[in-house]
């Protein structure tokens, strides 16, 4: 039997490897071992018997498969945090209303997307490294749960910044609707209490939940990018336009209107030097907030 499960095993490590996940793999060649010694040994508790696995090691390829999924995971939460799908989606859009297929390549593009987040994310960033990575790692005067609240304070205040109010509603009103409260205070209340309120609007949703901020902001980013996605679009899609109308008055139907837009919108968009245009009005936008 146990000799059946290691080659389940051997082919499970495989598959693993294969899939990218190397630490896993390694952690059940492994239990694989520890199930041989303990077949060559001929004794050891029940556990070991019907299961080939050690119950001292038995936490490893859990511990291994939870560092593999933090560290696939967590870097994706960062880069939503930022102005990093603003920029991407903007970049993707121009380069398809150019028509240009694949140029810049992808790589070109998400590069670029990386640097202009980095310039625009820099006194955040800063921030959170003067407030919390300083006092946690050199002066050592707080500790890690003390530190992570004051990185997420620059964070939050920086989505909140960027983040329509609708979809704020919109997520306040998912996060609270299990717990069975009202979403926003009821209109009934006092005068007092309405101004007291108003005044502290912005300390009230510092104190959101990160997770109802997030979401919130990542949407108000899409919705953003695909309105700056359709600005883009129309100027190229006058040069199409035009040219397909030149191409059939002169009944020259069978050429591709593409062909002929293509080196048009290329042309136009060096000429208004596109690429410094572009840039410069989407980092303005983001940094006056």
């Amino acid at each position: 039997m146990i000799r059946e499960r290691s080659r389940l095993l051997k082919i499970l490590c495989c598959a693993l490897v294969s899939c990218g996940l190397p630490a896993i793999g390694a952690g059940l060649f492994a239990q694989e071992a520890v199930a041989e010694e303990t077949e060559a040994a001929g004794a050891g508790d029940t556990l070991k018997t019907l299961t080939g696995l050690d119950s001292e090691n038995l936490g490893v390829p859990l511990r291994a498969l939870a560092l593999v999924t933090v560290f696939g995971v967590v870097p994706s939460i960062v880069l939503l945090t930022t102005c990093f799908p603003r920029i991407l989606v903007v970049l993707f859009f121009l380069r398809k209303a150019l028509g240009t297929q694949d140029l810049p390549p992808n790589m070109l593009v998400f590069g670029l997307s990386f640097l202009l987040t980095g310039a625009v994310m820099f006194p955040t960033w800063q921030e959170i490294h003067q407030e919390a990575y300083v006092p946690l790692v050199e002066t050592k005067e707080i500790d890690a749960e003390t530190a992570l609240q004051r990185a997420e304070l620059p964070v939050k205040r920086f989505m909140l910044r960027h983040t329509l109010r609708d979809d704020l509603r919109l997520m306040l009103g998912v996060s609270v609707q299990g717990a069975g409260k009202p979403a926003f205070p009821s209109s009934a209340a006092g005068g007092p209490s309405v101004k007291k309120s108003e005044s502290s609007v912005g300390q009230q949703l510092e104190e959101l939940s990160f997770f109802t901020i997030l979401p919130a902001f990542v949407l108000s980013e899409l919705k953003t990018a695909f309105q700056l996605g359709f600005l883009l679009f129309l100027p190229f899609l006058l040069v199409d336009l035009v040219v397909s109308a030149v191409l059939v008055s002169m009944g020259m139907i069978m050429l591709p209107p593409t062909l002929v837009s293509l080196p048009l919108k290329i042309l136009v968009f060096v000429l208004v030097d596109g690429w410094s245009l572009v840039v410069g009005q989407l980092l303005a936008g983001i940094q006056g907030g």
